[in-house]
């Protein structure tokens, strides 16, 4: 063969080859990395439907736009949630097949103190990271190896409410607590802390979480005259204190705990929650925050992605189910599908700045909030929130 044909067939060649390794490398695909499954326990449905469906709602938001913007590292997230109903043995139920059926990485949830507190060997047991969406501190304190949550302590409320009454020369209190774990978690804050404070409770009255009717507590609470009434507890209970209060002309202060930092529990009282103040957090006056704080971007961020999607007036209690997913989000960033690195990734995560507060964790601490950053305290003012500067 001559030198030029020569030539001129390797250069063919050359191309044809260069042709085909660019055909063969165009024709492949990546492979889809496995998706991180991630667990969701929420009372979606029953009386404390008006924590779980926000909660439910809020984490399948935030992993649509985690999945939309490639997901953790090329994993997409993949739900598994379940609806316990705010019953505690649904809870077990569902947590036990999260585990062993759904083999999901971590869980978010529940959304009561109760069923929280009922799952907490289960997780502990399995090695399971779990983040709680339910107020007690008894959830964290003492600090569980695998169990973390967002939500602010009743050990937080209850100091909020004691400064601020401290300020407004009250010191004769009465209080007013729901019979089941949230409620009973509170008043025991209210009893521990109020030596403290020096404040003097003159009765200390329990109600029933289905009870319609407060007025029997109520009449014996007016009679020994305190200065003001804490209540404690969740809807509905707190609604129909507040209607009793109004029914039977009892004009003392109400104070409410951040267990109705929604605006159904303003649906529910009616035109009796105005003038009622509460700890809550500070979503529900995120327009009037400074554009200083570091929060108030974020909140507002997602009140508008919320509202848009579906259609209805945000809440606090999504905001710790938002919480729970961005925490394990920036754990699974670093650790991948591994169990025990998930946990010690949430451990080490100090100044995520989230919906509930800004959040520091550490060995010591698994809520990882303060009352002064977390909470503020609000006034219901012609069916609103009011912030109280």
């Amino acid at each position: 063969m001559k030198k030029g044909k020569r030539q001129n067939y390797l250069i063919l060649a050359g191309m044809l080859l260069a042709v085909f390794l660019i055909s063969n490398s165009c024709g492949k695909k990546e492979e889809p990395k496995a998706p991180y499954k991630i667990g969701g326990i929420f009372a979606i449905t029953g009386p404390a439907s008006f924590l779980g469906e926000p909660e439910r709602n809020s984490m399948e938001l935030l992993a649509e736009q985690i999945n939309a913007e490639g997901g953790i590292n090329g994993h997409p997230i993949e739900l598994v949630i379940y609806d316990t109903e705010g019953d505690a043995t649904k809870a077990v139920l569902s947590t036990n097949k999260l585990i062993e059926k759904d083999n999901v990485l971590a869980i978010v949830g529940p959304s009561r103190s109760g069923t929280t507190l009922a799952v907490i060997p289960i997780v502990e047991k399995a090695r399971v990271p779990l983040i709680s969406c339910a107020a007690s501190v008894k959830i964290t304190t003492p600090v569980k190896a695998w169990v973390f949550k967002t939500p602010q302590t009743d050990v937080m409320a209850v100091a909020k409410i004691y400064d601020y009454i401290k300020s407004q020369g009250i010191d004769k209190i009465a209080i007013l607590t729901v019979s089941n774990a949230f409620g009973d978690s509170g008043r025991q804050q209210l009893l521990e802390q109020s030596a403290k404070y020096g404040y003097e409770i003159v009765a200390d009255e329990r109600f029933g979480p289905k009870d319609t009717d407060m007025t029997p507590q109520l009449t014996k609470i007016r009679a020994l005259q305190p200065q003001a009434i804490i209540c404690w507890g969740t809807n509905p209970g707190p609604a129909v204190i507040a209607k009793n209060m109004q029914q039977l002309g009892i004009k003392i202060p109400l104070y409410q705990s951040h267990g109705v930092a929604s605006k159904k529990f303003i649906e529910l009282a009616g035109d009796a929650a105005d003038g009622i103040i509460l700890p809550a957090g500070k979503i529900l006056v995120a327009a009037d925050l400074p554009d200083s704080d570091p929060q108030k971007q974020i909140l507002q961020k997602y009140i508008t992605d919320y509202e848009a999607k579906y259609k209805m007036a945000v809440s606090g209690f999504g905001g710790y189910a938002w919480d729970g997913l961005q925490i394990l989000a920036q754990a699974l960033e670093k650790a991948g599908d591994d169990r025990a690195k998930i946990r010690d990734e949430i451990e080490k995560i100090d100044g995520y700045v989230g919906i509930s507060g800004i959040f520091r964790f550490s060995p010591q601490d698994h809520n990882g909030l303060n009352k002064d950053e977390a909470f503020v305290m609000v006034r219901i003012v012609d069916g609103n929130w009011q912030i109280i500067k």
